[in-house]
């Protein structure tokens, strides 16, 4: 528990230490707090259609503007964070468990099952992600559970490619040895040595998939295959307000300022945590 302690206070340390940092932390916090608000928050419905109010630009009344049919940018703005936060956690959650399992399994056993997981891994990352996320994605159908199911299976691979390096130095260590010697069964190890000690690199890995989820989960709404109207997707946004590029500018800037802020602040959050660990290793 004191070592527990003296880690979170030197984290608060270095993020303090560190402007950037908690640029990142506010911005995260900011957008989290602003999608559980977000009745609350919103001045309208992120559905209602007003045709007598199409396409007006920012104004006292409607802060953002509105769009072609009406609607208004701000509350959609606003709602659209549950969509992008929704979808980031759950692929990233699924792909970092899934990883993390199949990376265990694949530096601590070694041999046949080593090489099969490690050929499929190989193959997923012969391939551009945001390719490979296009054709799942269309494959499977466009809409948010399909973006996220798509995502899931492609991610999983960066994780089980870190995880298995982090055992293979590992499970050579006496530590790992001695809990051998001294008749630990391999589920035991696993589950109480190897992976706690790969939670560095996996919580690294986590906070800038995080980021790199909403980028591409927002692209795949842009190109149609993901969220579909009427959804407030960040993406699905700035896809409808690039038609009216440049003259009602707000349809497709303020989306975007959104998907970039969120994104900046996983990305930034993520470095500072990598600078924190490289440090306690040095």
């Amino acid at each position: 528990m004191k070592k527990v302690k003296e880690r979170l206070r030197y984290v608060g340390y270095v993020i303090k230490r560190s402007p950037l940092s908690i640029i990142g932390v506010f911005l995260i916090i900011l957008i989290i707090c602003i999608a559980i608000f977000a009745p609350l928050i919103a001045p309208y419905s992120p559905y209602k259609i007003d045709m007598s109010n199409t396409l007006r630009p920012p104004s006292a009344k409607h802060w953002l503007g509105t769009d072609s049919l009406g609607r208004d940018v701000f509350s959609r703005v606003v709602y659209g964070s549950r969509i992008s936060l929704k979808i980031a956690f759950v692929v990233v959650s699924i792909a970092a468990t899934s990883g993390t399992l199949l990376g265990v399994i694949s530096g601590y056993y070694g041999g046949m099952i080593d090489m099969i997981i490690m050929r499929i891994v190989d193959v997923f990352l012969a391939i551009p992600t945001f390719i490979l996320a296009m054709v799942a994605a269309a494959s499977l159908g466009p809409s948010i559970t399909n973006v996220m199911l798509a995502l899931s299976i492609i991610w999983w691979t960066w994780y089980a490619r870190i995880v298995r390096g982090e055992v293979l130095k590992l499970k050579s260590m006496y530590f790992i040895l001695a809990q051998k010697s001294l008749g630990a069964k391999s589920f035991r190890i696993i589950l109480h040595h190897l992976i706690p000690n790969c939670m560095g690199p996996i919580i690294v890995q986590t906070t800038l998939q995080l980021g790199f989820a909403i980028l591409t989960s927002a692209g795949l709404s842009f190109l149609g295959l993901g969220a579909q109207p009427p959804a407030p997707s960040w993406g699905l946004m700035v896809s409808d307000g690039r038609q009216y590029l440049p003259g009602y500018w707000w349809m497709a800037t303020f989306p975007g300022t959104a998907i970039f802020l969120l994104v900046m602040g996983f990305l930034l959050l993520g470095d500072t945590i990598r600078d924190v660990l490289e440090r306690e290793v040095t």
